[in-house]
């Protein structure tokens, strides 16, 4: 059955998240999903990891929805709230630069997303091309408010890896869907609806460009190069014209009726 297998929400932008029993699918995504995020305070752009060199530090912090505030476990384990008047010194000496937990998103907001193929070749730690990316509104997503991969794609991509296996926590979905199929099977999903449980209703809008961030140790998760190079051998999709082909994994969705989804819950394509 096609049923959604993981439930999984990032509160903070390129920070570890939180996996869900259920969770409420608002115009915006999933609640709470990317509502903040961390300001480089010398260039006002958004961190995010899809610059390895200067933000793959995020990825060793976790974060978790606590009302409207929200709870940082910091690499040594320590804690940290965004309500604590030190919050920013801390999250500065980790990453090793000035920055700002914000919830509002600056107008004009930007990040940087290093060239994915350049990260292969020349490491995480090395200066590579960089294409400024806006944000799509008013959260921090970047292109859609929900993201979807597929138990096949999993597959498909753990199929080709030396270890065999690939987590789904490196794509930072929020819904993964278990599927029957072989392959990248979401692609042909694209322009189709989704019912997800008995109320909610997405519509997929493209496949979902990789960056280098699949790649990165994520938490106790080592570096995985074969994360993006797979889909970059098997995967090239044109998921906008003015992109041209890129390694995709996963597809973007919005929320055409919003509505509860639980883990387990059957999913449907319409139409």
């Amino acid at each position: 059955m096609t049923a959604v297998a993981e439930l999984r929400r990032h509160p903070v932008k390129s920070m570890l998240g939180e996996d869900l029993a259920a969770a409420e699918l608002t115009a915006a995504g999933v609640r709470g999903d990317r509502r903040w995020a961390v300001v480089d305070r010398e260039t006002g752009r958004i961190a995010s990891a899809k610059n390895p060199r200067l933000w793959r530090g995020l990825l060793k912090m976790t974060a978790a929805a606590d009302g409207d505030a929200v709870a940082i476990t910091l690499p040594d384990g320590k804690p940290v709230r965004s309500s604590d008047p030190d919050v920013d010194r801390r999250l500065s000496e980790v990453l090793g630069r000035p920055v700002e937990l914000v919830r509002e998103v600056p107008a004009g907001a930007t990040l940087e997303r290093a060239v994915p193929e350049q990260v292969l070749a020349a490491g995480v730690a090395a200066r590579t091309a960089v294409e400024e990316v806006p944000l799509a509104g008013g959260t921090f997503v970047d292109l859609a408010p929900v993201h979807l991969i597929t138990t096949s794609t999993l597959a498909a991509i753990g199929a080709a890896s030396p270890r065999g296996a690939v987590e789904a926590a490196r794509y930072r979905p929020n819904l993964v869907i278990r599927t029957a199929g072989s392959g990248f099977v979401e692609n042909d999903w694209v322009g189709r609806e989704l019912a997800v449980g008995s109320e909610a209703v997405l519509r997929v809008l493209v496949c979902t460009p990789r960056c280098a961030i699949p790649t990165l140790e994520h938490g106790g998760l080592p570096r995985d190069a074969d994360a993006l190079r797979v889909p970059a051998e098997r995967n090239r999709v044109v998921p906008v014209p003015e992109l041209g082909p890129r390694p995709c994994a996963g597809v973007y969705a919005e929320v055409v009726r919003p509505g509860r989804v639980e883990r387990g819950d059957a999913v449907r394509l319409l139409g």
